[in-house]
Formats: C-alpha cells, sequence, structure tokens
C-alpha cells in the first residue's frame, strides 16, 4: 500500500530569464525569453512527487497578494489539497530571480524567500494532525531554520522517515542530523556541511561517513552529470546519470528529490528509488521551468521501459 508524504517547505514564484549567456557582476545581458511560474525548493519538489504518483499534503507559507494565486491556481490544475496552506499578513509571497544560459542550460538563481521564510512555531504545532497522518516528511533548507527544527522535531517523536535536502545551503545543527533518516545534498552542499570536496565515488563515501557519524541513516548525493552516490552505510554505489538532451537544470534537483520520496513511498529501496528519481530528474531537465517541467508517472514509466531500468 502506498503511504503518504508531507513536504514541508518553501514556495515562491519563479521570473526566469534566458539569455546567450549568464551575466557577470556589472554587465547587463540582453534576454531571448521570460517566464514567470510556480516554484520553490518545496513546492517543485511536492509537485515532483505528486505527478511521480505520490500521496502529497503540501505544506507552505503565501502572502496575501496575487502571486499567491499562481500557487492556489497550478495546485487546483493538478488535484493537489490547497486547504493546508499557511498565509502571512506580514510578508508577500517568496519570489526566485532565474538567468538561464540558452547555450548550456546552467543557471543562476537568487531566491526571497518572504512569507515562507517566516513560519510560526505555532503554525507548525498545528500541523501535527496532518503528520500522524504521513508516512515521510520531505523538508529542504529554503524556509526559515526554526521551523525546520521543529516539524523535524515532531516528526522524528513520530517515528516518521525524515528526508531533508540540504538546498539552499545553511549550516545544519548535529541535533538536528541526527533525526534525520536520508540526507540528499548535492556535491557542493556535501563539501560544505563535511570539508570533503566531493568529485567521485571515493569522496563522496568519505563524505557520507561524516553523515553517518553524526547519526544520519542513509545518504544520496547527487553529482550532476558524474550520478548519484547512495548508500545505506552497509551497500555504497553511484547512479550513472541517464543521458538526454539538456534545455535547462533548474529544478533538476527538485526533480530528483520528489520522485525520490514518491518512490519511497511506493516501497522501493533507496537504491531503486535513485534509479527513479534519475529518471524524473532527466526527464525535467528536457523541458524549461520548475514545476511545469515536472514530469508525470506515465511519463516516467514509458522512459523507464525505453532506458530498459
Amino acid at each position: 500500500m502506498k503511504k503518504r508524504i508531507m513536504v514541508f517547505g518553501s514556495f515562491v514564484v519563479d521570473l526566469m530569464g534566458r539569455g546567450p549567456h549568464l551575466p557577470v557582476p556589472g554587465e547587463t545581458v540582453k534576454g531571448t525569453f521570460f517566464k514567470m511560474g510556480p516554484g520553490g525548493k518545496g513546492f517543485n519538489q511536492g509537485v515532483a512527487a505528486h505527478k511521480a504518483g505520490g500521496d502529497v499534503t503540501m505544506i507552505t507559507k503565501l502572502g496575501k497578494d496575487t502571486f499567491a494565486n499562481i500557487a492556489v491556481d497550478a495546485m487546483k490544475e493538478l488535484n493537489m489539497d490547497t486547504s493546508h496552506l499557511l498565509w502571512s499578513e506580514e510578508h508577500g509571497t517568496g519570489v526566485a530571480l532565474i538567468e538561464v544560459d540558452d547555450t548550456t542550460g546552467q543557471n543562476a538563481i537568487m531566491v526571497i524567500p518572504s512569507a515562507c521564510n517566516d513560519i510560526f512555531d505555532e503554525e507548525v504545532d498545528n500541523l501535527e494532525g496532518i503528520l500522524d497522518d504521513s508516512d515521510y516528511l520531505l523538508t529542504q533548507l529554503e524556509t526559515n531554520m526554526s521551523s525546520i527544527e521543529k516539524i523535524v522535531d515532531m516528526a522524528y517523536r513520530k517515528n516518521k522517515i525524515i528526508i531533508m535536502n540540504t538546498a539552499p545551503f545553511q549550516p545544519v545543527e548535529d541535533e538536528l542530523l541526527r533525526k534525520i533518516n536520508i540526507v540528499t545534498p548535492n556535491e557542493v552542499e556535501a563539501e560544505l556541511l563535511t570539508g570533503v570536496k566531493v568529485v567521485d565515488q571515493t569522496s563522496a563515501s568519505e563524505a557520507a561517513d561524516h553523515f553517518f557519524q553524526k547519526g544520519v541513516k542513509s545518504v544520496v548525493i547527487t553529482m550532476g552529470g558524474k550520478g548519484a552516490f547512495v548508500s545505506d552505510g552497509n551497500k555504497e554505489m553511484i547512479i550513472p546519470p541517464f543521458k538526454v538532451e539538456v534545455l535547462d537544470t533548474t529544478g533538476a534537483g527538485d526533480a530528483f528529490n520528489g520522485g525520490f520520496v514518491a518512490a519511497l513511498a511506493e516501497g522501493k529501496d533507496i537504491f531503486e528509488a535513485s534509479i527513479f528519481a534519475s529518471a524524473v530528474a532527466a526527464l525535467s531537465v528536457q523541458k524549461m521551468g520548475t514545476t511545469p517541467s515536472m514530469p508525470t508517472r506515465e511519463e516516467v514509466d514509458a522512459f523507464l521501459e525505453q532506458q530498459n531500468k
């Protein structure tokens, strides 16, 4: 039986512009394309998990402004429950300024979280009933740290499976890490958190050991074109990336995390789930944008069948 997932995290409106190259400091580049749409690491991961077949409850906080409509409309279109959204009286809905290189698909992003950086303790306390009905908690580091610590502590006390995607990077206390079942940094975040420069399986394994020493149960380090390092403390391997034509890498990590938790909730182990997650990410980078680029379950299944995985 498929288990239930709570995704606790950020929503921001993506303001995405494309151009011939990313501007260097002081440079103005004439762009070629602009698009506005739903985004934010938490929201992207929630949508990715939902579209990949997960039973998802999305928790994020919005301002009472027109940008909030973008979140609500997107969720309604996807048949996601909007009744647990949090609302701010003081702050507007978050935004992300995204620049994408037309040639390489690489990106530079500035996030202004606003409302979802001000989630109160009482608001988290009110989520207890929803957490009781969930089996997995997926969170990131794009909301205020006090809210992350509180929801993780609550999930830990209730023996839920906790997956933490350590993006965007913030320092994480050992007390928080020891409550995490699975941590999913990329290679840059892994280095910032462990001091180990991750370039291959050997260095990824060394970085994973740092997490294990803090009490984390399993480690998945995404390494872009080099694939994903996966370890449960006993077995480790590199999941090679699927070779696809890259249009836009924005949101690829979110696609991976959403696909990963959806696969876990179906009973896949972390190695199988990482292969599934890699397929979700591979499909996402072939489309523009973040939330809109997340593939459906049918697309993922067809892609994996085509790849004979």
